[in-house]
């Protein structure tokens, strides 16, 4: 081991005064959690909390999953009673705003909470308190909608909660409140986390890792973090605008008092397409890890990729119109929206070309992790097909709202977002738990999924063309549609079959897996380079980068960095862009105020719902929780 030494005339113990036998446990004992329930609701660990998203993400995302198949039910035969048409309101407004509020975004943010600051080398991740705290707003954001909805309260109007259908004259009651404070929740989790991304890449890189040697995985989670940052208050600002409509009868999209129901549109729409990238980039984010390991080789094209993300990001800002080709937009600016719409297939095509292209000059060997990366092309490329048709004016006016947008779109973002996420739990399962998940049943998973997933979608292209709008909660039978949608939910069926072995298959190889070692695919990034699951302290030594691929060019020697102190939690701050040590600055502590603010935040969400003065009367108790979380330590100024 190579080592470089960072010099401060600190009198505080320094990993280079202790012996390497005794170190991990000097840093375990700093950088842990204390034991119990108050340890552990006051954990400040990003590997803890990544795993609590990512587990609540999944939670969420099996809630969802068993709307759709109430959907799929009720909608198997024609004329089906199954199912009212207010409850089918409600389940299929909470299965769209499960799968893209709390599921679709978090679990993006959720893996990279996770893996991000291990893969640039640091010991946490950036505002770790910060980190806690959205992670609680999070979940009881959640926990909120789901529960309104048992008390048969919950949303009624849709994911996107059109006015004035959602305004107070068309839906009196508390049931698109919930929904407006829902988003609200969700969006400052959202935003927390995209901030500590965006510092973490910035400032806690390893040393060395210059802007060119950041994994591809990082630069992904980091231009999507910037579009989360110019996309989410668009819609922050419009649930905001809403609940002050129907609360303090302010007319913001009233038509009568000269308001505009559109600007609800523009507004949400400028978060929500751009939110199909979000959702999207992470997704890209894993097959270029995946590709890589296991094409035993770097992803051809590196900077072809990054550029690719950057322009993903800045393209999917111009596409929100086409949402609302059919509201009457003039001509001209339609033309536009359709050329942008067309434009954004180009970076999303040099990214699957560079990833093709690597695994035809790899020696790809097809595990699991591989096959819901091929499952990935072949999907993600159909729906960017039907994409395309979408953003043509003719063909989106004579289909919008039909059954083939919900093909279109399902083909998009469980091609582009789910069947990447599962190769990637497959892939980084090791990581989290120190075992290695059974083959066979990935396996079963993944042609399950792949057969279930296009006999259940495939026919909704056929049914939207033959006109069978959304959101109705059933059908006549002299309309046809009886037949495909009967087997769009035998399809399903099979969908939902391949999640409940995935499910078998986490649940028995976490206890009886095969055990895995620090580095079981032999991968070229830094997250393999420490224990599996890592320590506290994420590494002994932080990493000296000398190459894109380290594990692979150092495969004897690791370089790394010593200096750092042993008894207090200290971070390396990096340059911006050469990644030169500049400063060791202290990491904040484990605390419960994170939590007890997130109570706070909520009970004052949640009370607004029903009173405005909710707002006014909360406010002194969240700002003296704010002073006791910042609250000045006497902590020695860093150097």
């Amino acid at each position: 081991m190579s080592e470089t030494v960072l010099r401060s005339p600190s009198k505080e113990a320094l990993d280079t005064d202790v012996k390497d036998g005794e170190l991990p446990a000097r840093l375990a004992a700093t950088w842990g959690t204390a034991a119990g329930l108050i340890g552990a609701l006051s954990t400040v660990d990003h590997k803890i909390i990544g795993r609590r998203y990512i587990i609540t993400g999944f939670f969420f995302l099996f809630l969802g999953g068993l709307a759709a198949v109430a959907i799929r039910l009720q909608l198997a035969r024609p004329d089906n009673t199954l199912i009212g048409p207010d409850l089918y309101d409600q389940i299929f407004t909470m299965h769209g705003t499960t799968m893209m509020f709390l599921f679709g975004v978090p679990i993006g943010e959720a893996m990279a909470v996770y893996l991000v600051p291990l893969m640039v080398g640091t010991r946490n991740i950036a505002f770790p308190r910060l980190n806690a705290f959205s992670y609680y707003v999070y979940l009881f954001g959640g926990l909120m909608i789901w529960i309104a909805f048992a008390l048969n309260i919950g949303p009624d109007n849709g994911w996107f909660s059109y006015v004035p259908l959602a305004g107070p004259e068309f839906s009196p009651g508390k049931r698109a409140d919930f929904w407006a404070q829902m988003v609200t929740f969700t969006e400052v989790s959202a935003l927390a986390v995209a901030v500590e991304i965006i510092i973490t890449v910035l400032k806690l890189r390893a040393p060395g890792m210059t802007l060119d040697r950041i994994p591809l995985f990082v630069w992904a989670m980091f231009v999507n973090a910037f579009l989360i940052i110019f996309a989410m208050p668009a819609v922050m600002l419009g649930s905001t605008m809403l609940i002050l409509d129907r609360l303090l009868d302010t007319h913001f999209f009233n038509q009568a008092e000269g308001g505009d129901p559109l600007l609800w549109q523009h507004l949400f729409w400028f978060f929500g397409h751009p939110e199909v990238y979000i959702i999207f980039l992470p997704g890209t984010a894993f097959v270029s890890a995946i590709v890589a390991t296991f094409a035993r080789r770097p992803v051809f094209g590196y900077s072809a990729v990054v550029l690719s993300l950057i322009a993903t990001g800045f393209l999917s800002f111009g596409l929100w119109v086409h949402h609302m080709f059919t509201t009457g937009l003039p001509q001209l600016g339609a033309t536009f929206f359709t050329a942008s719409s067309m434009m954004i297939a180009i970076p999303s095509g040099i990214q699957i070309f560079c990833w093709i292209a690597t695994l035809w000059d790899g020696k790809p060997v097809y595990r699991t992790p591989l096959l819901f990366v091929l499952g990935f092309f072949f999907i993600f490329v159909a729906g960017g097909l039907s994409g395309i048709m979408l953003a043509s004016v003719p063909i989106d006016t004579q289909v919008h709202d039909t059954y083939f947008v919900v093909a279109h779109f399902h083909y998009v973002l469980i091609g582009g977002a789910v069947f990447p996420l599962i190769g990637a739990i497959y892939y980084w399962f090791p990581k989290f738990t120190g075992r290695m998940l059974r083959e066979g049943l990935g396996r079963w998973h993944f042609w399950l999924a792949l057969i279930g997933f296009n006999i259940a979608f495939f026919p909704m292209h056929i049914s939207g063309l033959r006109g069978m709008p959304r959101r109705v909660y059933t059908y006549p039978a002299e309309m046809g549609w009886d037949a495909l949608n009967l087997v769009s939910t035998l399809g399903a069926t099979l969908f939902v079959a391949s999640f409940l072995v995935f499910l078998y298959n986490v649940v028995v190889s976490s206890r009886g897996g095969e055990i895995a070692g620090d580095n079981p695919w032999d991968a070229s990034t830094l997250e393999w380079a420490t224990t599996s699951p890592p320590p506290p302290h994420n590494f002994d030594h932080v990493p000296f980068v000398t190459s894109r691929e380290l594990l692979w060019a150092e495969r004897q020697t690791l370089p790394v960095v010593a200096g750092l102190a042993v008894d207090k939690r200290e971070v390396l701050v990096t340059t911006t862009t050469q990644a030169l040590p500049d400063l060791k600055e202290s990491s904040p502590d484990p605390t419960i105020w994170p939590l007890i603010s997130a109570i706070v935040v909520t009970a004052i969400f949640i009370g607004s719902i029903f009173t405005p003065w909710a707002v006014a009367w909360g406010a002194p108790v969240a700002s003296f929780v704010i002073i006791a979380w910042f609250w000045p330590k006497s902590t020695e100024e860093n150097v």
